[in-house]
């Protein structure tokens, strides 16, 4: 079976084929500048060069069309025909509270992404262009929405509720919602299969920490709590987000600074983090080497970060009474051991040793990287949201 993975973004437009049932990755790439001024198309098929093909992509149904005769092109294509696409997978941010696992994508479906664009204004909305475009390139293909959230609708009521007015709740539906579910699953999925044991009995802390971080607690297979909350803003402080702050700030700031709430907003989500801290970064690479040239503030920020994911990391592991292992994933967390080593240092005497010898120079490659007498097992697991996606879209259309 071949599935078609999409992420559809204001104005780009990422993609997979895979066969899951392999697990293998046929082609990949990237639609940017749709709808603009110079847009381009980056296809990579597995086993060929990279092709950039310059053409007029003037909304997302273009970019559909112009992926797919990528996909069947005779010289860089990797299939003969669209007909041998079987099916669909759609990344989709924010199903509030609608749905708790992937679905096949009908009108209801629809109307339920769209009622939560209030909830992920930046992302639902372009999620349904993507949606609507393959709809129509690909009539009667079946389509299959994967949504971010999902994941996390196993949280019981006391790690989602706030303390807030309960009406906010019931009126506007203002709760923890959690974000990089796909990825968090995959990786907890991927955790009991290299430890041979059963989801069931395990307690698990995954680290999903990239640009954007967040860290779920997950018991038995399922999240009882993660870090993002109402958005994708609350955890540690990220790349470019603050984070946790006490609320009070808000209208501190805003009042100081004369800002409305666009401009708050601008400022928590995109001048904050290790950015707003160090003045040099949002790339943690950047803020290794100027701390290394004694960069107070790249190393502040770097001290800070590491600081935060431990305080969290540790009240998931009271939260569930105990922890099994740890996982490390994404872009920091798969490939940066100085982090890794920061976030897991000082905390031997709870059981958690990491070995500093194989964890060194350790990028995008599955590893335990516990020492022999660490009560904690700590692992480095690459994740892979595209094939979650498109596990999920496969097993969905097996049932039609």
């Amino acid at each position: 079976m071949k599935i078609l993975v999409i992420n559809a973004g204001s104005s780009s437009l990422k993609y997979q084929l895979l066969d899951p049932e392999k697990g293998t990755l046929l082609a990949k790439g990237l639609c940017e500048r749709i709808g603009l001024d110079g847009p381009v198309l980056k296809h990579s098929p597995a086993g060929k060069d990279k092709v950039v093909i310059e053409k007029e992509m003037k909304d997302h149904q273009q970019a559909i069309a112009l992926v797919l005769e990528a996909l069947t092109d005779k010289e860089h294509g990797v299939i003969a025909s669209m007909d041998e696409i079987d099916a669909v997978g759609h990344r989709v941010v924010n199903c509030g509270s609608f749905y708790a696992e992937s679905v096949l994508i009908d009108e209801k479906v629809k109307k339920a992404i769209r009622d939560c664009y209030p909830l992920s204004p930046l992302h639902n909305p372009a999620n349904m262009t993507g949606i609507e475009a393959c709809e129509k390139a690909m009539p009667g293909k079946p389509m299959v929405a994967v949504f971010d959230t999902a994941f996390h609708q196993t949280m019981p009521e006391k790690a989602y509720i706030y303390g807030l007015p309960y009406k906010y709740y019931e009126k506007y539906q203002v709760r923890r919602y959690g974000a990089h579910g796909t990825s968090h699953r995959f990786v907890s999925q991927k955790a009991a299969d290299f430890l041979g044991k059963d989801p069931k009995d395990l307690r698990l802390v995954t680290l999903h920490l990239g640009n954007g971080s967040s860290l779920a607690a997950v018991r038995g297979g399922v999240c009882v709590d993660t870090s993002m909350g109402f958005t994708p803003l609350s955890g540690p402080l990220m790349g470019t987000r603050c984070g946790d702050i006490d609320p009070a700030i808000v209208p501190f700031l805003m009042s100081q600074e004369g800002l409305d709430a666009k401009g708050i907003d601008r400022v928590m989500n995109k001048e904050s983090g290790v950015f707003g801290v160090s003045g040099v970064s949002s790339d943690f690479r950047d803020l290794a080497e100027a701390a290394s040239q004694g960069n107070h503030r790249a190393q502040l920020a770097l001290d800070l970060f590491a600081y935060q994911v431990k305080k969290i990391m540790g009240s998931y592991i009271f939260a569930m009474g105990g922890c099994d292992a740890i996982i490390f994933t994404a872009g920091i967390g798969e490939n940066d051991d100085l982090t890794r080593a920061a976030i897991c240092e000082g905390l031997e005497d709870l059981g958690i040793k990491m070995d500093l010898g194989k964890n060194k120079g350790l990028r995008g490659q599955d590893a335990d990287v516990s020492a022999p007498d660490s009560k904690v097992r700590i692992l480095i697991l690459p994740t892979n949201e595209e094939l979650m996606i498109a596990r999920d879209t496969m097993a969905i259309v097996n049932k039609l």
